[in-house]
């Protein structure tokens, strides 16, 4: 009795482990690549640039610079003089919806379509 209900909820476990892998593989193979990327400042939409043409942005806000690289299709930031940089250690981005947010800067760069 003991031993069927272990074998149970090792079942489940899987099914649930299962379903979970497969709704994620659902929306991960779905995303398409943008066209455009905004980037907005303080709530505020302040530019909006082609993903695939390269080139590189210093984006101020008074005191506040990051630096938007993007080259191949894809958008980074380089450079940041905030004082965590996790902007900057962020992966590049070039699918609809995925963003790179800077919290100290106010700063949300993101990728959309036309």
């Amino acid at each position: 009795m003991r031993k069927n209900k272990v074998v149970n909820d090792i079942l489940l476990i899987l099914g649930i482990l299962s379903l979970a892998l497969a709704i994620f593989l659902v929306f991960k193979l779905n995303l398409k690549n943008g066209n455009l990327v905004k980037v907005t400042v303080d709530n505020q939409v302040k530019h909006c640039y082609n993903i695939n043409k390269d080139t590189e942005v210093v984006i101020n806000n008074g005191k506040n610079t990051n630096m938007l690289v993007i080259k191949n299709g894809t958008v980074y930031i380089s450079e940041a003089n905030c004082p965590d940089k996790i902007c900057v250690a962020h992966r590049a981005i070039s699918k609809i919806g995925e963003t790179i947010v800077c919290l100290p800067h106010k700063l949300v760069v993101e990728i959309t379509e036309e």
